[in-house]
């Protein structure tokens, strides 16, 4: 049994790393609920008065919190699945929204008190962590051009920059510091393109493979010890 996440800023490629990892082991993918998430656009093209009056970036964190618990209880439950994010990041964006000012104290508070509730439930689940984390981290030239290829209309206003930089500034910090239900393999999307280029693709899933390898290595070495 064997759970990879997929982790990293928007418009790293995550979706496309998930479905070529997935298809290499024979896994399902658990996907990010975007298009079905009716409050995503509005978060990202409300007036910062329609913001401060519909609390829609609290509720766009309780709606992905609420989708991702679902999907990674699933995924716990069954056997090899890939997970499109997880919940584990959750608290990351969360944080970044109350740092901006976005979501209120308050907010933030309810919020870790509910993520604390459902990490809880995940300690009685057969299987309660992840065991591989692929992050995908690079430069923020990188992650803008490719957010700009993605052509979701609502992500292209210019006025978004400055919360795709304060995402993608602390991102690696977080993974690095603070990350911590499993191991991380961590890929640069600034040389590794695997939607244009299947060597690269091929590449990524030779360096997951090799990295399940060596933790189940690890895990047998512990076990007889």
């Amino acid at each position: 049994m064997t759970i990879i996440v997929i982790g990293g800023m928007i418009g790293a490629g995550k979706t496309s790393v998930a479905k070529i990892i997935a298809e290499a082991l024979e896994s399902e993918v658990f996907y990010e609920n975007v298009d079905d998430n009716h409050i995503l656009p509005l978060f990202y093209t409300a007036s910062a008065e329609e913001q401060a009056a519909k609390r829609y970036p609290f509720l766009l964190q309780l709606e992905f919190l609420s989708s991702r618990f679902s999907n990674i209880k699933d995924a716990l439950i069954n056997q090899d699945n890939v997970l499109d994010r997880s919940i584990y990041e959750d608290w990351y964006f969360c944080k970044v929204n109350n740092d901006l000012g976005n979501i209120s104290d308050t907010e933030f508070h309810i919020y870790e008190k509910l993520l604390n509730n459902m990490m809880e439930e995940l300690d009685e689940l057969p299987k309660k962590s992840p065991d591989l984390m692929v992050y995908l981290t690079g430069s923020f030239e990188t992650i803008i051009h490719r957010i700009g290829m993605r052509g979701r209309d609502f992500e292209q206003d210019p006025k978004l920059m400055n919360y795709y930089y304060t995402l993608w500034f602390s991102y690696d910090d977080w993974v690095e510091n603070y990350y911590s239900a499993s191991q991380v393999l961590t890929i640069d999307i600034d040389r590794y393109d695997v939607v244009n280029n299947p060597e690269d693709a091929e590449s990524v899933i030779e360096m997951v493979k090799a990295k399940l390898a060596d933790l189940r290595i690890e895990q047998i070495a512990s076990q007889s010890k």
